[in-house]
């Protein structure tokens, strides 16, 4: 089955919405709280759900993107159906909910709500009509060997970065100061650019 995009192609897809992912949730609490949030479950400044969400979309929803209302609903079922699941298995696993709409109307077990899934498959709209196709035309306007490097290299942090907070998550002993400092030199980069997002918000 032909679905669109290569393996290495797929997981710049990944990357690049999952760092757009995390200035949304910086540009949105900068709005709604006044206040620089350094969102997300890693340290580095990025939100791995948005990547995989957007990936799903794209290769389940991109080929009928004609079909405007089945696009947006579908993407309302598709990201709905993973931040539910995600947050029920980050909550059963580490006892937290790193995001909760309780409060919210219409909504499922603290998930998912009625509100959001709609801003979801707007934002989905958007980007598989206007922002993925420019996002995918500078991927692959990258050289080959360069691209190879750069997506080795950021999945290496990436992983790393995963690693590091469930170390820290699960109260695992910190034997190896380098895991320390990894894990304040990577919140350290993602405070910096959250605060360029923040001061351009303002």
């Amino acid at each position: 089955m032909d679905i669109g995009y290569s393996f290495g192609q797929m997981i710049w897809i990944v990357l690049v919405y999952s760092f757009l992912g995390w200035c949304c949730e910086v540009a949105f609490a900068a709005v709604r709280r006044g206040i620089f949030v350094n969102r997300g479950f890693l340290n580095g400044p990025v939100c791995p759900i948005y990547g995989f969400g957007v990936l799903i979309v794209l290769l389940v929803l991109e080929p009928v993107k004609e079909n405007l209302a089945l696009l947006f609903f579908g993407s309302m079922v598709l990201t709905s159906a993973l931040e539910f699941f995600i947050g029920f298995i980050m909550e059963q696993f580490f006892h937290d909910k790193w995001w909760d709409y309780s409060e919210n109307p219409f909504n499922i077990k603290g998930y998912i709500c009625l509100e959001f899934s709609l801003v979801w498959g707007a934002a989905c709209v958007l980007v598989v009509d206007v922002i993925h196709p420019m996002i995918f035309k500078l991927i692959c306007a990258i050289p080959e060997k360069l691209s190879l490097w750069l997506m080795v290299f950021f999945t290496a942090v990436l992983i790393a970065d995963a690693i590091i907070t469930l170390w820290s998550m699960l109260k695992l002993p910190k034997r190896l100061r380098a895991i320390d400092e990894l894990e304040k030199a990577m919140t350290a980069v993602s405070d910096a650019i959250g605060e360029k997002v923040y001061e351009g918000v303002e």
